[in-house]
C-alpha cells in the first residue's frame, strides 16, 4: 500500500543555498525507488519548505534514505542547518 509523507524543513538564516544544493542532488533519486514528489512548497520568507512525497511502501522510503548518493550529499543538508521532520500522513 502506498505511503505518503510530509517533510517539513525549517531553514535558518543563510541555509537556503546549501539546502537547495542538497535538494538538487537527492530529489532526482526518488523515482529510482518508486517515490513521487507530489508538491514542493516554500514559505514566502524562504525559511520553511514542505514536500508531499509518496512511496509504494515504507521499505522503498528506507531504501531511498540509504542510497549512497543521498548519504554522500548529507553534508550539504547538515551545513544548511535545516531542522527536518518527516511525518507519514493520510487524506482526511
Amino acid at each position: 500500500m502506498a505511503v505518503t509523507y510530509l517533510l517539513l524543513a525549517r531553514l535558518p538564516e543563510g541555509g537556503l543555498a546549501a539546502f537547495d544544493a542538497y535538494e538538487r542532488a537527492v530529489l532526482p533519486l526518488l523515482a529510482e525507488y518508486g517515490g513521487r514528489l507530489e508538491r514542493r512548497l516554500r514559505t514566502l520568507d524562504d525559511r520553511v519548505e514542505a514536500h508531499l512525497i509518496t512511496f509504494p511502501d515504507s521499505e522503498d522510503l528506507a531504501a531511498y534514505r540509504a542510497d549512497p548518493r543521498r548519504l554522500e550529499a548529507a553534508p550539504l543538508l547538515e551545513s544548511s542547518g535545516a531542522a527536518v521532520e518527516l511525518l507519514a500522513v493520510r487524506e482526511v
